[in-house]
Formats: C-alpha cells, sequence, structure tokens
C-alpha cells in the first residue's frame, strides 16, 4: 500500500499555547486511519492544518510525494482533501440539496440555479446515507442526527481522495453509524484514504486499520497498525495511564415523594400519557432511538414547548413552567444540552460568565451586586474538576475544542447546584478521562440528593449510571426497567421494548 499524505514533525503555536510539537502522521492509500487523543491533545489543531485552516509554524506536509501547503480550506478541498468537522458547518435556512452542493450551486456567477438537476444529484448521496427526506426540506427542520448525515453527504460529494472524520457518528443512532460504517469501508475499497477522530473506543477498533495518538499536543503514538493493541493499551498510550471503570452498587431510590413527576403529560409536539417520575438522588435514564422524543420532552419539561394535557409536579406540587427562565429560577432545573454549540452556550462570552450565567441572579441577591470574584469562587473548582483547558478563564468558549465546550456546558449547572438537572447526551464528544470524571460527578451530585434525568444514545453509559431506565418511542413511554447493571440482559430487555413498538408501527 503507497503513501499517499505525510505530515513531518508539524508545529503549532498559540499565543502561550504550543498545541502542536512535532507532530507526525502517515496515511496510506485505501485506509482508514484513527486519530485519537483526550480533549486538548491537538487533534482538531492538526486537522485544521491539513485542511488550510491554520498555518503550521515548522515541519512539513507531502501529498503522494509532492510537497503540500494550503493556503485555505479551498485550496485544500481543490487538492482533494475534505473534512467533516465535529461542529456542524450548515445554513439552516438552505435546503438539503443546497447545503451538499453549496460550493457548487450554479455553473457561473450569475447564473440561475438548476433546481430539478440539484435536487437528483442530491438525492444519490442523500440515498447512500439513508437520509429519509426530500432534497427540499431546510436543514432546520432535520433532527441533530440527520444534520451530520447531511455533512457527511457534503463531503462525499466533493469525491476527496482523503476524508478526515471529526467525532461522525456523535449524533448517529447505532443503525445509522452501521450504515455510515459500510459506507466507509466501500470508500477505503475504492482507494480513499479516512481519518477517523473517535473517542468511542469500540468504533475504532471496528472500523479503522492503523492508528496514531497525541497526548499534550506531541505524538504518543506514530501511525502504527491497530492490530495487537487492545482497549487498555489504546487508553494508556491517550492518558498515560488504564481506563478505571467504576463498579456502582445498585440502588433503589424510589421510594417516598418524587422531587420530579409527569402524569399523563401530551405536548403539542406529539407527546401522549407521558407518566414517569424521579425521586431525590435518583438517576432516571430515558432511552430510545433517534426521533423517540427524549429531548423535545425534556424541553417541554423546561417550558420550551407547550404541555397540552397531563400534569407536571415538582415536590407533590401541580406546576406551570412557561419558560427556560421560569424552570431554572423558580424551580432549579437544569439542562445540559446536546447541541452545545446552539443552545448550551454562549460562544462569544468567556468561560467564567458562561459558567456563571444560570447562577448570576443568585449571587446578586447578595448585597445587590455580582462581582468576578464571587463567580469565581463558585465555578472554578467545577472548572478545573473537568479540567477545562483554556488559556484562561477570560478565553471565549469559541476558540476552545468541541470537547472543552462540552465540559463547560456541564459545569456551568453543577455550579448552579440544581435540585433537578436534566442531562442530555453528556458524554458527545468527550474523551474518557472526562467522561470518567463526568459519570463520578453525575454519582456524585445524585449522591448528594439530586434528581438526575438522563437522556443518552450510549448503552453502555445509561447501564452504567440510570438506577431506573424508561423506555421511549415514537413520542410514548414502551416500558419501565430497573437496573441490575448486567449489560447483556438490559439491553436486550431495552430493545425489545423499541422492537415492540416498530413491529406494531408496520
Amino acid at each position: 500500500m503507497s503513501g499517499v499524505f505525510n505530515a513531518r514533525d508539524v508545529v503549532k503555536t498559540f499565543p502561550g499555547v504550543t498545541a502542536l510539537e512535532n507532530v507526525s502522521l502517515a496515511l496510506t492509500h485505501g485506509s482508514i486511519h484513527a486519530l485519537l487523543g483526550e480533549n486538548g491533545a491537538g487533534k482538531s489543531t492538526l486537522i485544521k492544518v491539513m485542511t488550510g485552516v491554520y498555518r503550521p509554524d515548522g515541519g512539513s506536509m507531502a501529498l503522494t510525494g509532492t510537497a503540500y501547503e494550503p493556503h485555505s480550506t479551498h485550496d485544500a478541498i481543490a487538492q482533494g482533501i475534505g473534512v467533516v468537522h465535529q461542529e456542524r458547518n450548515l445554513i439552516p435556512r438552505f435546503s438539503i440539496a443546497e447545503n451538499i452542493f453549496l460550493e457548487r450551486l450554479a455553473d457561473r456567477p450569475l447564473r440561475r440555479i438548476n433546481y430539478p438537476r440539484l435536487y437528483q444529484d442530491a438525492q444519490r448521496w442523500m440515498d447512500l446515507l439513508e437520509i429519509d427526506a426530500s432534497p427540499d426540506t431546510q436543514v432546520n427542520r432535520l433532527s441533530v442526527a440527520k444534520m451530520q448525515l447531511v455533512e457527511i453527504a457534503k463531503a462525499l460529494s466533493l469525491n476527496s481522495r482523503i476524508l478526515l472524520l471529526d467525532e461522525p457518528t456523535a449524533s448517529l443512532t447505532p443503525h445509522e453509524t452501521e450504515t455510515l460504517f459500510g459506507i466507509l469501508r466501500r470508500l477505503r475499497d475504492d482507494g480513499v484514504s479516512l481519518v477517523f477522530v473517535s473517542h468511542k473506543l469500540e468504533e475504532v477498533q471496528e472500523i479503522c486499520d492503523s492508528v496514531t495518538v497525541l497526548r499534550d499536543g506531541r505524538n504518543a503514538c506514530e501511525s502504527r497498525p491497530l492490530e495487537g493493541l487492545g482497549r487498555q493499551d489504546i487508553v494508556r498510550l491517550m492518558i498515560g495511564r488504564s481506563e478505571m471503570i467504576p463498579d456502582w452498587s445498585i440502588r433503589d431510590r424510589s421510594q417516598g415523594q418524587p422531587v420530579l413527576k409527569l402524569s399523563g403529560v401530551s405536548t403539542k409536539l406529539g407527546h401522549s400519557d407521558i407518566d414517569l417520575s424521579v425521586h431525590k438522588g435518583e438517576i432516571v435514564g430515558l432511552y430510545g432511538l433517534v426521533g423517540a422524543g427524549r429531548s423535545e420532552l425534556a424541553k417541554a419539561i423546561l417550558g420550551k414547548f407547550e404541555v397540552t394535557g397531563g400534569e407536571i409536579l415538582i415536590n407533590g406540587q401541580n406546576v406551570k413552567i412557561r419558560s427556560v427562565a421560569d424552570a431554572v429560577g423558580r424551580y432549579r432545573i437544569g439542562y445540559v444540552s446536546e447541541d452545545r454549540k446552539s443552545e448550551g452556550l454562549i460562544l462569544i462570552h468567556s468561560v467564567l460568565e458562561n459558567v456563571g450565567i444560570p447562577i448570576w441572579r443568585r449571587l446578586s441577591r447578595f448585597g445587590g451586586f455580582l462581582t468576578k470574584g464571587q463567580v469565581r469562587r463558585q465555578t472554578e473548582p467545577y472548572i478545573r474538576k473537568l479540567e477545562v483547558r483554556t488559556p484562561s478563564l477570560e478565553q471565549h468558549v469559541g476558540n476552545l475544542s468541541g470537547g472543552n465546550q462540552q465540559k463547560i456546558s456541564v459545569a456551568k449547572w453543577l455550579a448552579a447546584e440544581t435540585k433537578i438537572l436534566i442531562v442530555d447526551e453528556p458524554s458527545v464528544g468527550i474523551d474518557i478521562k472526562t467522561k470518567a470524571y463526568l459519570h463520578e460527578l453525575i454519582r456524585e451530585l445524585s449522591d448528594a440528593g439530586t434528581a438526575l434525568l438522563l437522556i443518552t444514545s450510549d448503552m453502555p453509559e445509561m447501564i452504567a449510571l440510570a438506577d431506573r431506565i424508561v423506555v421511549m418511542s415514537n413520542y410514548r413511554v414502551m416500558g419501565k426497567i430497573d437496573n441490575s447493571r448486567e449489560y447483556r440482559a438490559m439491553s436486550e430487555q431495552i430493545m425489545s421494548l423499541i422492537q415492540d413498538e416498530e413491529s406494531e408501527a408496520a
């Protein structure tokens, strides 16, 4: 197999930070190469150097033996290097087809777009990725998972010889992930070289041929075959030690009056007759495939969407939550969104401001004014514990990596000391060590009495954390299961409830 891309001793520095220090990576023709490391290890920076976003400060790159020095992303695309970023780069009001072919909407300037031809061409890529929608559908009407598939279709349509995929499965269901893996294998067999960035090591071991590991901006492992490396070997390369897997006991916290109870709840979005309860110190999991209505139910609880029937009770009192501000300020309900970029953070504000927003009103009650020192004292312990990698607390959140942004979106609700916390896909884009810390924090919060509603598509995460699991499908509750922590038995019970619903629908 011939070499198609080589980066040798690449250096990239920013004020006060060396992001890459003599990093090397080699890709072979027709392979899937894993690029691994913790958040802040340098993966995203290396991808941006490869795609012309950043100019390296040292080292060299070559494409098929010829010097490669891209001056822009357009330059990289023209030379056959495409990328699917972790954060979506779609125009919400444009259609699926317009987003896929954004770079090539018209043959010449001022020429009208041939929409019938555009939709026909888009349909080819949509069929390949099994995107179940019309090509003229506006992107802002799609689920997070389908938006991710449109991003992938956009990159594939450029016929890239090298395709970089940054956390491509983060928002996908297991079925969508398997579909994508089939496509990636076909691309590999057709000679495309792929770089696969993921924190899901089981996926890396399933799909990848070789691996490069970065740690603190340096090579911990440079372009070696994945064969012979076990999970613990990879973890040791990434974080310098073996993974610690918690062995948490089974517990029953479903006694007494619930802190949060939904009784016969229906919503404007289509939920019907939803019953569930979360008790003090209990972690209740909401499991279901993408489109089951879990996140939408969470947002209805928060007052973002209208509840049309039934009751929401907080500590036994029937309440009408009219807005997110009402949920946070009056009822101390927090929400860690799965879509941190659009809903979880204000990217142009600092780390300190983002983590402090939920507690500003509470802190300002004491003395009538608010200081940065007050906010810092309340928030900094959580920022440190989650190991947010930032030059300072004044750094704009938009300048941080996606994983560090997710840490901040979690830290702000931990600092707010909410009584009820809804955690929606908490570990998307988070590295192994941070994921372990996050799980410990969730467990500590429950031990301290916080009622937690956990939404995750990560089955091992659900079974590791939840005390009880509520299974949803098609905006309905299909069943409730006490968690035995026996992975195989639990996963079979959960999937059987979902399949029963699918069978009824068919």
